[in-house]
């Protein structure tokens, strides 16, 4: 193996390691990798720093402050046991759901094999906590009234279009449609909103503060408007929330930080339809199980689910909307609240 494949440079590194080059900028200043020097003075990646980098991304993935994972490459075995004891909990949990789904089809076969059909009711308890939203109304102008079933919402949906294609109006009839669902907009980053909010609910302003410094250890700039953003985002009472250009105020880094914070949320988590053109919030190549893209075209045709590979239907006028964020303007809220990041 020659050295141009052996050693990368720290843009290559990070995407292969799934972070920002600022977080593994961050992980260098924490003392946990130590990449070399080429003969230019660039930092190079070697194989074995390559290894102790996955090593940093897999212990992050359990929920590991980067204080925490230091003391677990120095060889802290009670934080680990920690970790992982959480970690299987979350897992049991799951697996006592699956058991229990699994008994309920096992009980309606067996009454469908005695000519006794499901209920409606039987089957939709079927699927409990793990149950799709499927919801069907009318579509608001441009689109002139139509019908639109929006079925099987996922944990994360994307509603992307070009300007004037009605990508605003389509979310804001989402949250009027789905029950106890809230519109995050972007008076978010104006005033004193998000601080009134923090200052009246010392539970939220602590996610708000456990939520920065686990994206702060990913690269995360703390700035207004991820604090802005959290504030919403943490809120715990809405059902569902549609966000209003996620992206606005937070720089690339920031950005992969928030998107891999909310893909880490689990199959089971609340409902959010986030509207971007960022290539960064919605990285085409990452879209998983657990997420959808609702596209809006620029011809006010009505709105349609794309499938995320080339060759589907829409995927090119999706990826032709998803602006590279560092041309784009961003807004800079006005807050005063800031938090302790350690």
């Amino acid at each position: 193996m020659n050295a141009s494949t052996r050693f990368l440079n720290p843009a290559e590194a990070a995407r292969r390691l799934g972070v920002s080059a600022k977080a593994l900028r961050l992980y260098e200043q924490r003392g946990l990798v130590a990449p070399a020097r080429n003969a230019a003075g660039w930092r190079s990646y070697s194989p074995d720093e390559m290894t102790r980098g996955a090593e940093i991304v897999a212990l992050r993935a359990l929920g590991l402050s980067l204080a925490q994972v230091a003391r677990v490459l120095a060889g802290d075995a009670a934080t680990l046991e920690s970790a992982l004891a959480a970690h299987q909990a979350a897992l049991e949990g799951r697996a006592r759901q699956l058991t229990e789904t699994i008994g309920k089809v096992r009980h309606l076969r067996t009454d469908l094999a005695q000519g006794r059909a499901p209920t409606a009711e039987a089957l939709t308890q079927l699927l409990g906590a793990a149950a799709r939203i499927d919801v069907e109304f009318e579509l608001p102008w441009p689109w002139g009234g139509e019908l639109f079933r929006l079925r099987d919402v996922r944990p994360l949906n994307y509603i992307v279009g070009p300007l004037g294609s009605g990508k605003t109006r389509l979310a804001l009839r989402i949250t009027e449609t789905l029950p106890s669902a809230a519109f995050l907009g972007l008076e978010r980053l104006k005033g004193g909103n998000a601080v009134a909010r923090l200052d009246a609910d010392t539970a939220l302003r602590s996610r708000v503060e456990q939520t920065l410094a686990w994206l702060a250890d990913d690269g995360a700039t703390v700035s207004d408007a991820l604090i802005a953003l959290l504030a919403g985002l943490e809120n715990q009472g809405p059902a569902a929330l549609v966000v209003d250009m996620v992206e606005q105020g937070l720089d690339s880094a920031t950005q992969q930080a928030v998107s891999a914070h909310l893909r880490r949320r689990g199959p089971d988590a609340q409902p959010l339809f986030l509207l971007t053109r960022s290539c960064v919030i919605l990285d085409l190549a990452a879209v998983g199980a657990d997420e959808s893209i609702i596209f809006c075209p620029a011809n006010h045709s009505p709105p349609s689910r794309v499938a995320p590979w080339p060759g589907a239907p829409g995927y090119e006028a999706v990826a032709s909307c998803l602006a590279s964020p560092e041309v784009r303007a961003r807004t800079q809220g006005v807050i005063a609240w800031r938090p302790q990041v350690a």
